[in-house]
């Protein structure tokens, strides 16, 4: 794409992710005179790399991230939770309270799934729904969660206080069409204003500043393509640039522009324009596991559809095509608990969980230490190798995990730009606990379904030979009532083991650009305003300042809505009108 003719705006957006789509459609819809700009790299299937750490067995993963308009909410899984009230009371920030919040939580959705919920709402541009398709093996998971585990039903565990509840899972699909709900359509929805610029394949490099106010950014094109034109374009704002790269983009942004501590700075040779040691540090993520298990033949899943069968996928889509419904329409996670451990559970984790317990989780009853859920088929890396039958993946992520990470750019070798990527995952010796208990509950739970036929045993912990823990192909379920499997020590390291090799990113990382006081190594204030510098905002995940027990595009949203509601007063605009008109 050659650079368009336009070259000063109002507003620029530096990344087009979810926080920034929701930004630039609101303020386009409310003062369609705003010439504002939003550049997005769109590097689909982008992902970061750490090192290998002694902690995850020598392991080096990655972690992908959305790059592209509308960034994760235009790729994630679809999952809709939302965090507890009291998540955004403890960011303790002047503004950010649950109380201020909760009506930006409301405007933003229509939410399908029941009327008249008071803290959910029902005239927002996303669309909030049960999705197109219920499967009957999510049911099966949650009649044994009630009976087996022991925890009540209720319909609605988003309602930012009930948790330890087993419930539907509803999902980002818009409940009439069967299609995805992203953020991208804040700013597809403003199409129509050609004051509302998108530019996608432009690489933001970093902020132009003129005595320390930021004037415009200085950006690449198409760096995917070897053959594309690699030479810098520079375009201003007169009003504000606002960084909305993700957890990842926007420190390596402000450090690229001399924002950030001296050190990092000076190995890459950049001159420092402001010293904010908090910028990349405080880096956030939920730890996640996916462990499969077979399925009964006769049971419905995702997996034909998922391995694309032809047939399957004709009459998937020819249905949703009529009428919105099918597996199309399902990310086939229909049922779910924010779990929180009862008296004998805690007891079962030990004496090294305790701590953590008692000073995070024992006084804050909304605070779940992990969501537990089924996905009704196989996604993973063996999708091309396993036999095409049914599977089912017993799905568990903790939500406020102890340790934290960092991220930074760094100069490889080649000297070229690269990340210093230290995700900090089971750094701290209490993290790795939940997870160990999550395995053996959610397997308890699996074999008293009926459809369950036991473990994909080459996924599962390699468990001693002659252990009552081997896994391996079942005939059926367990009766109901059948004792627990004993595990033994070795088996308990086994299973220790087992998380090490395989807990990943759960794809909400956060944190790297907190609202916090400079002081305690801030990267924002209350107003989103970088320390130090005018005419320059953060506006995505990364600004948060402590972790979320939620699924993090419900929070990316809402962080839009209230940054577009800062920067309109501001400016002067009167945010009070609905602005997003509904769109497909």
């Amino acid at each position: 794409m050659s650079l368009p003719s336009l070259t000063e705006f109002d507003i620029i957006f530096a990344g087009g992710g979810a926080t920034a789509c929701v930004v630039a459609g609101r303020l386009a819809a409310c003062d369609p005179s705003l010439k504002i700009l939003v550049l997005e790299a769109e590097y689909h299937g982008h992902i970061q790399y750490w090192d290998p750490t002694p902690r995850l067995n020598g392991r080096a993963l990655i972690v992908p991230s959305g790059h592209s308009v509308g960034g994760g909410s235009s790729v994630n899984f679809g999952a809709y939770t939302r965090a507890p009230a009291s998540d955004f009371d403890d960011w303790a920030v002047d503004g950010w309270k649950s109380g201020d919040l909760i009506p930006l939580m409301k405007k933003l959705e229509t939410y399908e799934v029941q009327p008249n919920r008071p803290t959910h709402g029902y005239n927002g541009p996303i669309k909030i729904s049960s999705g197109g398709y219920k499967l009957g093996i999510c049911n099966e998971f949650v009649h044994v969660g009630t009976t087996y585990h022991k925890r009540p039903y209720a319909e609605d565990t988003d309602n930012l206080e009930t948790c330890n509840t087993y419930s539907p899972w509803a999902k980002y699909i818009d409940g009439a069409t069967g299609r995805r709900s992203d953020a991208a359509h804040y700013v597809y929805n403003q199409a129509h204003n050609p004051n509302l610029q998108l530019w996608v394949g432009k690489r933001v490099k970093r902020v132009i500043f003129e005595d320390k106010r930021a004037v415009g950014v200085e950006f690449t094109s198409d760096l995917v393509s070897p053959d594309a034109d690699q030479s810098l374009n520079t375009v201003r704002a007169s009003k504000l640039v606002v960084v909305s790269a993700g957890a990842f983009g926007s420190p390596a942004i402000l450090e690229r522009s001399g924002i950030g501590a001296e050190a990092v700075l000076r190995r890459c040779g950049i001159e420092q324009l402001v010293n904010l040691p908090g910028v990349g540090e405080n880096y956030k993520d939920h730890n996640a596991v996916l462990v499969p298990y077979f399925v009964a033949d006769g049971a419905v899943t995702m997996d034909s559809l998922w391995r694309g069968e032809e047939s399957v996928v004709k009459g998937a889509l020819a249905q949703w095509n009529r009428n919105g419904r099918s597996l199309i329409a399902s990310n086939g996670v229909d049922a779910k608990i924010k779990w929180r451990p009862d008296g004998d559970e805690l007891k079962a984790m030990g004496l090294a969980f305790q701590p953590r317990w008692k000073e995070f989780f024992q006084d804050r009853a909304d605070k779940a230490v992990a969501i537990f859920s089924l996905i009704a088929g196989y996604v993973g890396p063996l999708m091309g190798t396993l036999p095409p039958r049914n599977y089912m993946m017993a799905a568990y992520f903790s939500l406020y995990p102890a340790s934290v990470g960092s991220v930074h750019i760094k100069l490889e070798e080649n000297g070229k730009e690269g990340l210093d990527f230290t995700p900090g995952f089971l750094d701290d010796p209490s993290d790795i606990i939940p997870l160990n208990f999550a395995y053996k509950k959610m397997r308890e739970i699996y074999r008293r379904m009926p459809s369950y036929r036991g473990e994909l045993p080459d996924c599962h912990p390699s468990f001693p030979e002659g252990s009552a823990a081997v896994c391996g192909e079942a005939s059926g379920p367990v009766d109901l009532n059948a004792p627990d499997i004993i595990y033994t020590a070795e088996d308990d390291e086994a299973i220790d083991k087992y998380h090490r090799d395989y807990v990943q990113t759960t794809w909400h990382s956060l944190g790297t650009c907190a609202m916090k006081p400079e002081a305690e190594r801030g990267v924002v204030d209350a107003r989103l305003n970088v320390y130090g510098v005018s005419n320059l905002k953060v506006a995505d995940m990364s600004i948060a300042p402590k972790n979320v027990g939620t699924n993090t595009y419900s929070t990316a949203l809402l962080i839009g809505e209230k940054a577009a509601m800062i920067i309109s007063a501001e400016l002067g605009i009167d945010f009070t009108v609905q602005s997003i008109v509904d769109g497909k």
